[in-house]
């Protein structure tokens, strides 16, 4: 296996960037970004990944491969939160096991991005339509969640299924990135040409803020996951690395190219620090968030943006030549 992609994310200013801002809070400094801009970053980058995903699409069209992949993308945001709420169960309660669940069969965004950009670094293509299966596999795992919680832990107060629904299907990320997917199905050529230097120029630095601020968050929650002992820390990286390879044999199996099997790959391995906590607030109130934020947050996420990714790519080019 070749390890210099490993060795070349670590020195990947964007990723760099993460852990500068995870030492700024162990050595306790005063950097912070101030609000509203990592807000601003957020919906920068699900703009400019809907929008490029949206442009290779009308490229690309629809076949049988895509449609199997958007099929097997929702297979696995149902599987993954039903394996692992029954794994959490033996240590947890119900309803942290159905809230941890649905945030590890949900996917990461600013992961995907993250590969995205590992991806362009290297000079490796990737379809549009991968977009597409992000969106469709954050939404499953909030539903999958609520139900075990219903029916494991069944004192958790009603709940209004209208606004449950909303939040899973409607919440800001998932309308962001379909909008923009479908903005650039329309504005086709044209719309592409006129917003390349918004997506291509100015891209690299924004991941880069965004990554800052997440280095910043990251680090403050570190101290809580340490009550929870090694079965949580083991988890948050076993769980994803298990989804993730399970995700690169489906993949390989649908015989995709090597970019778009990473981040297929990828999303079955990453986990929702926004959309499912949002989510599960609402909906299993017993559940603690101080748990399952930081799990996905402080442990799943530098794992796979720093070591996952270049593993990932590593073992799939094993593979595919």
């Amino acid at each position: 296996m070749n390890f210099d992609s490993i060795f070349q994310n670590f020195t990947d200013p964007a990723i760099l960037f993460f852990f500068l801002g995870v030492l700024a809070v162990l050595l306790r400094s005063d950097l912070e970004i101030p609000q509203p801009l990592p807000k601003f970053f957020s919906l920068y980058l699900l703009m400019v990944i809907g929008l490029r995903g949206g442009f290779e699409l009308k490229h690309s069209g629809i076949n049988l491969q895509i449609a199997l992949v958007l099929l097997a993308a929702i297979a696995m945001a149902v599987t993954v939160p039903l394996v692992a709420f029954f794994i959490l169960k033996r240590k947890l309660s119900a309803a942290n096991a159905a809230a941890i669940a649905a945030t590890y069969g949900s996917i990461s965004a600013v992961t995907f991005i993250t590969a995205i950009s590992f991806l362009d670094r290297l000079q490796i293509d990737h379809s549009g339509y991968m977009v597409a299966a992000m969106a469709l596999m954050e939404s499953p795992a909030i539903v999958v969640g609520v139900i075990l919680a219903r029916k494991y832990a069944p004192r958790q107060g009603t709940v209004d299924m209208k606004h449950l629904l909303k939040e899973a299907f409607l919440n800001g990320s998932v309308f962001l990135i379909l909008g923009s997917m479908f903005i650039g199905i329309f504005s086709g050529d044209a719309g592409e040409h006129a917003f390349e230097p918004f997506m291509k120029d100015i891209f690299k630095g924004m991941l880069a803020f965004f990554l800052l601020d997440m280095g910043l968050v990251a680090a403050k929650r570190l101290g809580i996951i340490r009550r929870y002992g090694f079965f949580i820390i083991g988890f948050a990286i076993l769980m994803p690395l298990a989804a993730g390879l399970c995700g690169m044999g489906i993949s390989l199996l649908l015989g995709l190219p090597a970019g778009d099997a990473l981040l297929f790959t990828v999303l079955c391995g990453s986990a929702s620090y926004i959309a499912v906590p949002a989510a599960m607030r609402l909906a299993v109130p017993d559940a603690n968030p101080s748990l399952y934020v930081p799990m996905a947050l402080a442990i799943t996420f530098p794992f796979n943006i720093s070591i996952g990714i270049p593993l990932y790519y590593n073992l799939i080019g094993l593979f595919i030549v």
